[in-house]
């Protein structure tokens, strides 16, 4: 079968409808927030003023980023987590990352942080590409996904309901799925004390 996002995004809305109050109450792992830190410092360096977030959840990030001056569009796939992103006083939008509803070459930067990881590879090349089109050029793309063995389903065990599609991609098929529309400024591996993280920070 040749699963498309759309076969997966009712369930990832329903997944994580309920999840705002929590999602918001837990405690960032310190390697997230060096991440974070580690690409405003790029964004600073870059002049960058504006960002967009593909998959923003509740906004913890994207509003860090507005409180450190940059101009912030949060989006997301789920209307709850919009208004949870809305009510920080953020800028913030539904949107499908296939067809995202926002003007061509308008940021300096997008930031997803585990967002990617429940695109199926079918449809992945498109996501990238509209990723790129948000970008303006020379723009900064930090891509951060747990990773895997390349194997992509239904996680049997998971804590939502209903429970959420996932592709664990190894270092190499992000690589090679970035190449057509990304230069590659840094990669790394983040020791998560449990899934391997992949960090790739891209420029249009």
């Amino acid at each position: 079968m040749n699963l498309r996002f759309d076969d997966v995004a009712d369930d990832l809305r329903a997944a994580y409808r309920g999840g705002a109050g929590w999602r918001d109450s837990a405690p960032k792992t310190a390697w997230k927030v060096a991440e974070r830190a580690a690409f405003l410092d790029r964004l600073r360096a870059a002049g960058a003023r504006t960002l967009v977030e593909i998959g923003a959840g509740t906004g913890q990030d994207a509003l860090f980023f507005q409180d450190n001056g940059l101009a912030v569009v949060a989006t997301d796939l789920t209307p709850e987590m919009v208004a949870a992103c809305a009510a920080k006083g953020l800028d913030a939008r539904v949107m499908n990352l296939l067809a995202p509803d926002l003007p061509h070459d308008s940021f300096d930067a997008v930031y997803s942080l585990n967002c990617l990881l429940h695109v199926p590879d079918a449809d992945l090349p498109g996501a990238l590409a509209a990723i790129r089109g948000l970008l303006r050029p020379g723009g900064l793309f930090f891509l951060g996904v747990y990773g895997g063995d390349g194997s992509a389903g239904v996680l049997a065990d998971d804590s939502h309901d209903p429970p959420r599609f996932f592709c664990w991609r190894t270092r190499d098929q992000l690589l090679d799925a970035v190449e057509p529309w990304f230069d590659v400024v840094d990669v790394h591996l983040v020791d998560t004390d449990g899934l391997p993280f992949h960090s790739l920070t891209l420029r249009r």
